[in-house]
């Protein structure tokens, strides 16, 4: 024990020092929100509706979402480093278009037509990237026009929609694997999966991914720091290119079919996964699984307007466009946190 001398104060080794208080890293106080708001809504879902709280229940948020998190993947990067891709829902439908018309009305083999489909989105991601770097033109402006290119390509193919009957495509489509008990997982959706790891990946542990954080952060920063801006701001819209195909063609999987409307509005439903995982539209701050819970989040709003069986559809998007305004001032609180402690 310190003694404590008559008149003096105590020693400092006989004052404990105040325990230090656990904070949340601003950084991650979007995705903690976004993960903590699906966990909310998982657990009311639970107690208010029989039969939701089962591993099929959740694992079906994936096998009918796989299209969505692997195109949401691709925007995750674009979004990143500041841009915006509009034209993923239309490589979508073109996907499926020429996938369905060279299997069905020209008897291609699959594993002809699903590396020309990949190989087709890849090359008309990097175009868009391409005119957005050379020529510092806005991604909206860019991608827009990407998007109704792509569109009026699949009319070019047929107007109506092309059923597919290919044994290849119907067997993947049915295939199930076994998870847990009764519980399974479709081929699309260990897709989607293996895509989002390989995302986090390139994300976090390349170079590239670094540079899509720093571009992001600051474009005149990174250029005085030596990095690759120019091929990393090519290589962001050739990711979401392929990313869209690849969408494709597990969307073909999904539907067994190719029509010029499919996926219409999915480039909005991307935007909204990756805003409300947490990514900073301003580009610069954002981690893939929070885009993860961001989709599962659109998911499992849909699943509670089901399981509820009174409510109209249309209560998806009410929900989701408050969900936005929401985690749109979020952001603009943890910018302002971010400015203040710079």
């Amino acid at each position: 024990m310190s003694t404590v001398l008559p008149g003096n104060m105590p020693t400092p080794s006989s004052v404990s020092a105040p325990r230090p208080v656990a904070r949340i890293n601003p950084k991650f106080l979007p995705l903690v929100a976004t993960i903590s708001l699906f966990l909310a809504m998982a657990t009311l879902g639970s107690v208010f509706y029989d039969g939701f709280f089962s591993l099929q229940v959740f694992l079906n948020l994936l096998i009918d979402n796989a299209f969505l998190v692997i195109v949401a993947v691709g925007m995750t990067f674009v979004v990143l480093s500041g841009g915006i891709d509009l034209s993923v829902g239309s490589v979508i439908a073109f996907t499926t278009m020429v996938s369905a018309s060279l299997v069905e009305n020209h008897g291609w083999s699959p594993a002809l037509v699903i590396p020309l489909v990949l190989l087709m989105g890849t090359a008309f991601g990097a175009f868009m990237g391409f005119l957005i770097e050379r020529f510092r033109l806005q991604p909206f402006i860019v991608t827009l026009a990407g998007m109704f290119l792509a569109r009026g390509l699949c009319y070019l193919i047929s107007i109506d929609s092309i059923s597919m009957t290919n044994a290849f495509y119907s067997e993947v489509s049915q295939m199930r694997i076994p998870v847990w008990g009764d519980a399974s997982v479709s081929i699309g959706a260990l897709i989607a999966l293996v895509v989002l790891l390989a995302a986090v990946f390139v994300a976090h542990c390349t170079p590239f991914g670094r540079t899509v954080y720093a571009v992001g952060g600051s474009e005149s920063s990174a250029l005085l720091m030596g990095l690759p801006v120019r091929s990393t701001l090519i290589g962001v819209y050739t990711l979401s290119g392929f990313c869209s195909a690849l969408a494709g063609v597990v969307f073909t999987f999904y539907m067994l079919s190719g029509y010029g409307l499919h996926a219409v509005g999915m480039e909005l439903d991307a935007i909204a996964a990756v805003v409300i995982g947490g990514t900073l539209l301003t580009g610069g701050s954002g981690y893939m699984l929070g885009t993860l819970f961001g989709v599962l989040m659109l998911g499992i709003i849909q699943t509670l307007i089901s399981f509820d069986g009174s409510l109209s559809s249309w209560w998806t998007r009410i929900v989701v466009g408050a969900l936005l305004f929401l985690f749109c001032l979020l952001q603009r609180v943890f910018a302002a946190r971010k400015s203040t402690h710079a």
